[in-house]
């Protein structure tokens, strides 16, 4: 959008400003808004600028006409408190910003560390099944009590790590998204354990499945579809050699790629699925989406309400969309000021008001302002493509290409 140079005198409410300042340097949540009151332009002049710039294509009016421009009465004792509470409401939002960051981490670290004891538990399936099943236990036992000891749920988008193995990162990523809807759905500690390990397990057929196969680009021949179809049956060939392992589970191994109108490869439907497998069948296709098909999550989560309703459980269907939120974490979006973002957490409790970390030119990335929207008062105005951002934005955002998410837990 372009921008003309004023006179700090011409300014007038309805204005879009963007000050020549760093983040740091005043006392304005952001250093380009609307102005909404006399007082807003006021503090500007109080800041010692001579000259900003404003965006007409974003303002409601013009600024003032060169010959309507009067002294303005001082306010200074006014203007000085409001700038000393502005200052302070915005350093409380820059510790609580820090605060975040640092639950961020935490939670990447957990997540970091369940990867690779998902990692381990795999390379000793076949060689010591009992040592693994042993070691899932624990992890799933682990999380399952992490989250019950969490009232309100906030769901986080973590990191791409360097480790190119997608088989670790979906077999993680379905468990943790069963077991937050198992929790979701109110279902027991142990209903929650089980779809834990069977989500976990669930695609553990595919370690007999040639590697070739699996890393195919080009669409699969007849046979190698069928040889890829047997994987559930695998899994659970597999998963008998550990007498552990809880039967329960094991539905889940062998079923999830059936769906509730019996178009799955065996045409179970309806009541012949348990619930939890029916659980475990919906997060599998949304990760899949996301990651097989590369579709972003708010996309994958619409296609399936819109065009796969007929295949899930609609209670649990309706219940992801209210656990990842209309926008989901790894979601890039444009806000109601026009700034552009991607959505880092969702709270489970005030959906409509993600965490977004946003886009701003003037703040080193590695300290990009990230917003709690209901704070902030702003919204989502519309979900953004990344494909479709300029090279910087994106550089900036750095919207996720394999999407991963885990619970924050440190408070009870």
């Amino acid at each position: 959008m372009t921008g003309i140079k004023i006179s700090v005198d011409r300014l007038q409410v309805g204005n879009y400003v963007s000050l020549p300042l760093g983040w740091r340097e005043h006392p304005f949540l952001f250093s380009s808004f609307k102005i909404k009151n006399e007082g807003e332009i006021e503090l500007i002049r109080r800041l010692g600028l001579k000259l900003v710039t404003i965006i007409p294509d974003k303002s409601d009016v013009p600024p003032k006409p060169l010959n309507q421009i009067q002294p303005q009465p001082s306010e200074a004792s006014d203007a000085a408190l409001r700038q000393v509470l502005m200052q302070q409401e915005k350093d409380r939002r820059i510790e609580q910003l820090q605060q975040y960051r640092r639950n961020l981490q935490q939670c990447e670290k957990q997540f970091q560390q369940s990867l690779a004891q998902v990692r381990s538990v795999m390379s000793k399936i076949q060689s010591r099944p009992l040592n693994a099943i042993g070691e899932a236990q624990e992890l799933v036992n682990a999380m399952t009590e992490q989250l019950l000891s969490v009232e309100d749920m906030v769901l986080h988008l973590v990191s791409d790590s360097e480790d190119g193995n997608n088989f670790y990162f979906h077999s993680l990523n379905v468990s943790v998204l069963s077991m937050l809807l198992a929790k979701e759905c109110k279902m027991s500690a142990d209903q929650i354990r089980q779809v834990g390990m069977g989500a976990l397990f669930h695609d553990i057929g595919k370690l007999k499945i040639p590697s070739q196969i699996l890393r195919k680009t080009e669409p699969l021949t007849k046979p190698e579809q069928n040889l890829m179809a047997q994987h559930p049956r695998y899994g659970l060939d597999l998963l008998n050699l550990a007498k552990d392992f809880p039967a329960e589970a094991k539905g889940i191994v062998l079923h999830h790629h059936e769906y509730l109108d019996g178009s799955g490869p065996e045409g179970l439907k309806g009541g012949q699925l348990d619930p939890l497998t029916q659980m475990v069948s919906l997060i599998n296709e949304y990760d899949n989406l996301c990651h097989m098909q590369a579709k972003v999550p708010y996309s994958a989560l619409s296609g399936l309400y819109k065009q796969r309703k007929a295949h899930f459980n609609p209670e649990y269907l309706g219940m992801l969309i209210r656990l990842m939120g209309i926008y989901p974490p790894g979601s890039v979006v444009q806000l109601s000021n026009g700034q552009v973002g991607l959505v880092m957490s969702v709270n489970a409790s005030r959906l409509l008001y993600p965490s977004v970390l946003v886009y701003d030119p003037r703040i080193p990335r590695q300290e990009a302002a990230i917003i709690d929207l209901q704070q902030a008062e702003l919204s989502i105005a519309k979900v953004i493509h990344p494909k479709r951002l300029p090279p910087a934005v994106f550089e900036y955002l750095n919207p996720r290409t394999r999407i991963s998410y885990y619970f924050e837990h440190n408070k009870a």
